[in-house]
């Protein structure tokens, strides 16, 4: 009977290496499947500045709209970004330059339509990232009637371009 005793007491309480070992390889598979991911969602939410940064630009473009029934165009003297209430070029903090108007994009051919914004994404470390330098376009479309639907284009990569 003393040996039974005995026996009981001298059970491990605790893990095994090899439980060890599993737990940290279940770890270490969900660490690799989350950390790609996280640097998805941190890489789109500095993207998506463009999208609160040309609020003010965007209502600008939808009040003209509205207003005079066409976008306005920079090419015709008398439309100006003062008669629009906005400035013409600023920045923030992953934006280094956002402008408005058929002027904006560095190729003149992208920017054939009136009313046309472009940001142009910075601010990605390490600094040669091919992020930097790239551009986000917000395109009226006005097809649809009186309100404005912006189509989201640039040299952005689709799953991290804002949503309309």
């Amino acid at each position: 009977m003393k040996n039974l005793q005995t026996m009981k007491h001298s059970i491990q309480k605790g893990f095994t290496l090899i439980e060890l070992m599993i737990v940290v390889a279940i770890i270490g598979i969900l660490a690799a499947l989350a950390i790609p991911a996280y640097s998805d969602y941190t890489i789109k939410a500095k993207i998506s500045e463009s999208a609160s940064i040309t609020g003010a630009m965007k209502a600008a473009v939808e009040i003209y709209y509205s207003e005079n029934g066409t976008l306005p165009d920079f090419t015709d003297a008398t439309v100006t970004y003062d008669a629009l209430g906005v400035s013409s070029n600023f920045s923030g903090k992953y934006a280094s330059s956002v402008k408005l108007g058929q002027s904006a994009a560095a190729v003149p051919s992208v920017l054939d339509s009136a009313g046309t914004i472009e940001v142009i994404i910075h601010g990605f470390t390490p600094l040669n990232n091919p992020l930097n330098g790239q551009n986000v376009l917000y395109t009226p479309d006005v097809s649809s009637g009186a309100n404005i639907k912006w189509e989201i284009d640039g040299s952005i990569p689709a799953k991290y371009r804002p949503k309309n």
